[in-house]
């Protein structure tokens, strides 16, 4: 068959890994983004409270980690390495746009709801 050809001219150049290392790769890589994750909502160390752009940094932190194990998921479970850039990067891109998006969305509103409950008034009226 033409494709087995293929294979067996490149397989000199090429070098293939199993399956199973690349499970072993993609747990313990998502295994140590979990820990840090898990470490730091346990101890919640107190330079990560201060404020920025809003909220404090260690929520940033939490947000920034999650998108990069969805990204890493991506990449990995669906194939994304294996194709075409520029699928790949209308896939991820709008993804990461998406969320982004969201997380502003629901900071927005939620800044409003907390000065609600802590002011007593509306102070904007839609």
């Amino acid at each position: 068959m033409a494709h087995e050809h293929k294979l067996a001219i490149f397989q000199g150049l090429i070098k293939f890994k199993s399956n199973t290392q690349k499970i072993w790769g993609v747990l313990i890589f998502l295994s140590i983004i979990t820990a840090i994750e898990v470490v730091l909502g346990i101890y919640k160390p107190e330079s990560l409270m201060t404020q920025v752009l809003g909220m404090k940094g260690l929520n940033w932190i939490f947000i920034i980690l999650t998108i990069v194990k969805a990204y890493y998921i991506t990449w990995d479970f669906m194939h994304m390495r294996d194709e075409t850039k520029s699928l790949r990067r209308m896939v991820v891109w709008t993804a990461i746009f998406l969320i982004c998006y969201l997380v502003f969305i629901l900071l927005q509103e939620g800044g409003y709801i907390e000065s609600v409950y802590t002011n007593g008034y509306v102070k904007k009226d839609f």
